[in-house]
């Protein structure tokens, strides 16, 4: 035996179990990127006619409660997100009037368990549900 030939034949054994083994790293990445994206939900929609959307959350989670906004444009603080549809709890298909002849739809889960037309502040889930107190007038009179 040679031993130029032993070190090409160990070299070239090394390059391919090393091939073997990035190439099987790179299915693996791949198989959990497609396993972790099928997971996600995903805002769906289908114009129903000239003004309204359908949308469907696929992927949901069917126990949450899910709400729909809408803007015209993004990142445009003239035109904030606002509540098309308040969702109720399982609900993932949603029927929406197009207030814009363009626009911008995205699904939000509660996470707090307060519907967010009662929360404090809908942008900020720890605020709690909306309290209103009134210190004045005490002696009962009516407040107009």
């Amino acid at each position: 035996m040679k031993p130029t030939k032993l070190g090409n034949d160990y070299s070239h054994r090394k390059t391919t179990v090393l091939t073997r083994a990035m190439l099987a790293a790179g299915l693996f990445i791949c198989l959990t990127g497609i396993l972790l994206a099928q997971t996600a939900p995903v805002l769906v929609l289908s114009s129903t006619g000239t003004n309204q959307l359908f949308l469907t959350i696929t992927n949901g989670d069917g126990t949450s409660t899910y709400d729909i906004y809408t803007t015209p444009v993004l990142d445009n603080p003239t035109y904030p997100w606002t509540a098309a549809v308040i969702g109720t709890n399982g609900q993932t298909n949603f029927t929406v009037s197009m207030p814009y002849a363009t626009g911008f739809y995205r699904a939000v889960q509660e996470t707090n368990g307060i519907p967010i037309w009662q929360a404090a502040d809908p942008n900020n889930p720890g605020a709690g549900i909306l309290a209103v107190f009134i210190d004045s007038p005490t002696n009962g009179a009516a407040l107009q």
